[in-house]
């Protein structure tokens, strides 16, 4: 069963590894709040990587700061990436919805400088993640 789980752990982040480059491939094309978005998709599905190869069946939820509690608590080495990945839970609406701003529209609303914090936190939690799986 362990095999299976291991596997499971490994469609998720081999996702969360094209999510990541998709990132960095909008962040270059200046499309900054779709490389956010992307940024936090790739984190969440990396910890969901670690959550299913240690044997969670059912996965759910986008908080990638929920996820990552989750994920400390059976391995103690993920809290080094803890405190950096809640920074990514903003980007879960804003980055997509005009409603998930107090005012104008998300393409308008993220800088670089926003995509490249985005993608360096993603960065570090596939690279924790790779190493468990």
């Amino acid at each position: 069963m362990k095999h299976e789980a291991t596997d499971e752990g490994r469609r998720w982040l081999l996702q969360a590894k094209q999510d990541l480059d998709d990132a960095r491939y909008n962040s270059e094309g200046e499309r900054y709040n779709i490389a956010c978005f992307l940024s936090q998709q790739s984190a969440e599905k990396a910890l969901k990587a670690f959550l299913y190869a240690e044997g969670e069946e059912m996965v759910l939820g986008h908080s990638v700061a929920e996820l990552c509690k989750r994920a400390t608590s059976m391995d103690k080495e993920l809290e080094k990436v803890r405190r950096k990945v809640a920074t990514l839970d903003k980007y879960y609406i804003p980055t997509r919805y005009p409603n998930g701003l107090p005012g104008g529209i998300p393409s308008e609303a993220f800088e670089k400088r926003d995509a490249d914090r985005a993608i360096e936190i993603a960065g570090e939690v596939i690279k924790v993640i790779e190493v468990k799986l």
